[in-house]
């Protein structure tokens, strides 16, 4: 997506940097309408078919942005309905997070086996044969499928010599692992949200921009403006987010540029938690415990709390990285709000958990950083920087990538117990992590270490994202080795109690 659904970026990036602007410049919210003409001015449109259609998307987008709900065609009021509920200095929220704008959504077909133009109509016709449901048929010019017969097993497809069966479904709901996406009356996406872990997969795959989540960045910028003390931690996947040209350190002074007091690297909590899942690993497994889970990915954590509540006492008990910084910070800064700022939708949930609220003040994504940035005119890569920063190990750097977790609490336990066994087994992308977890409970897994990261490639994969995959994980695995501890053992910042 990240180099291909370039205008869907581009409107979610204008919408956040629109945003940004009217915080810092304290713009008047009740003309938030004005917005929709500057962003999309004339009377062309650029990506659908009418510009009144297309201002009506940004404009629930820029609701959105602000933390209000999404509406449909039929409750339409003013763009600002609601605003005096989200002009704060202070996090607001109201669920859900991931919202599907309905006018936004094409209602793409769902799953379908289809019968393309390339069908010769063959003598053999060997897609009827293999039919265990009788669904394909002859006509005058082509095969066709029955949908009311289809199972959609596939055999057809396979048994066809010239590739002229195909099968499609709709992108948003082949991304999800949980299967929470599915039809309203129109036909359009609906998310289920008692299925649903806001991974932010269906906000990845939807090439129309149809689906968004709620942001907090106009309450972040006015908690700033406000003249609080705001400390950023910034999660291990932030390297080479902001250009090839752009260092960490660049980065992290780009953020002060915009108010924020200090930045703290995540990875000094992912040591934190590294220590402190060895310890439970080598005390719980498999004495109390016949395997277990990690806990950094919420969204993974989430799926098991919600589809294998009989699992969940196998998830770590050790806290996210982001809770472990966010406390370093407030330990050494009680009266400071802290932002985490990362490539996760679903860290704006687990920021709202009880024993969490009051450590995590705020949650932005890189691409929110991003509409952030270009509202202030700041170039991070122009910005000269005199000190590397080093809050972290290189295996707590590591943790942004896949399997990068369980190998960092793989060599913390045999540095703290030699002689423990232990096997690790990893998934990265929901559906892989539902198969693991299946896999984990029918007691295939016992004794193992299981690492689950809703993320395909790991959080470097994350929906607030701003590269791909490959570049990110070059510049993480670079950024990593540059530190001068190895391991969490030789970092003198953490405290490896709970």
């Amino acid at each position: 997506m990240k180099e291909s659904y370039v205008d869907v970026i581009n409107i979610r990036r204008m919408v956040f940097s629109e945003i940004a602007r009217l915080a810092y410049e304290d713009g008047d919210l009740t003309k938030l309408g004005d917005s929709t003409y500057a962003l999309l001015p004339g009377e062309r449109a650029t990506y659908r078919e009418s510009i009144f259609r297309e201002r009506a998307v940004v404009g629930e987008r820029l609701r959105l942005a602000l933390g209000l709900d999404v509406r449909s065609a039929a409750n339409m009021g003013p763009i600002e309905e609601g605003i005096d509920k989200i002009n704060l200095d202070y996090r607001v929220y109201e669920p859900p997070l991931v919202n599907v704008i309905p006018f936004a959504c094409e209602a793409c077909p769902t799953k379908t086996v289809w019968v393309t133009n390339n069908c010769r109509k063959c003598l053999a016709h060997p897609c009827t044969n293999v039919c265990p449901t009788n669904a394909v048929s002859i006509e005058k010019n082509a095969a066709f499928i029955h949908q009311d017969k289809c199972i959609k097993c596939g055999k057809c497809i396979s048994a066809c010599p010239y590739a002229a069966i195909t099968q499609y479904e709709r992108p948003c709901a082949a991304g999800c692992g949980v299967n929470a996406i599915g039809s309203d009356e129109l036909g359009r996406a609906k998310i289920f949200h008692d299925k649903c872990v806001s991974c932010g997969r269906c906000i990845q795959e939807c090439p129309f921009g149809a689906i968004a989540d709620k942001s907090e960045i106009y309450q972040l910028i006015k908690s700033i403006k406000s003249g609080k003390e705001v400390y950023g931690i910034i999660a291990p996947s932030f390297v080479g987010q902001f250009g090839a040209l752009t260092s960490p350190s660049q980065v992290v002074e780009a953020i002060k540029e915009l108010g924020i007091t200090e930045v703290v690297e995540v990875s000094l909590g992912a040591d934190i938690t590294t220590v402190n899942e060895a310890k439970e690993f080598i005390e719980e497994v498999p004495e109390h415990r016949p395997y277990m889970g990690t806990s950094c990915c919420s969204s993974w954590s989430s799926m098991v709390k919600k589809f294998y509540p009989d699992q969940y006492q196998y998830i770590s008990d050790s806290s996210s990285p982001m809770v472990y910084a966010a406390q370093y910070v407030k330990r050494n800064n009680p009266d400071a709000l802290v932002v985490f700022i990362g490539p996760c939708i679903s860290k704006k949930l687990e920021a709202l958990e009880e024993n969490v609220a009051e450590y995590v003040d705020f949650v932005i994504s890189f691409e929110e950083l991003m509409g952030m940035f270009i509202a202030k005119d700041i170039e991070p890569s122009e910005i000269q920087v005199d000190e590397e920063i080093q809050d972290a190990s290189v295996t707590g750097r590591g943790y942004a990538i896949a399997t990068g977790v369980a190998s960092a609490v793989e060599a913390m336990i045999k540095e703290l117990d030699p002689d423990k066994k232990i096997e690790i087994e990893s998934a990265n992308g929901l559906h892989d992590c539902v198969k693991l977890m299946k896999q984990a409970k029918a007691g295939k897994k016992n004794g193992c270490l299981i690492e689950g990261m809703a993320c395909e490639g790991g959080c470097i994969g994350g929906p607030g994202t701003l590269t791909s995959l490959s570049r990110a994980r070059k510049s993480v695995t670079k950024f990593s080795n540059e530190s001068i501890y190895k391991t969490p053992s030789e970092n003198d910042k953490i405290q490896s109690k709970k």
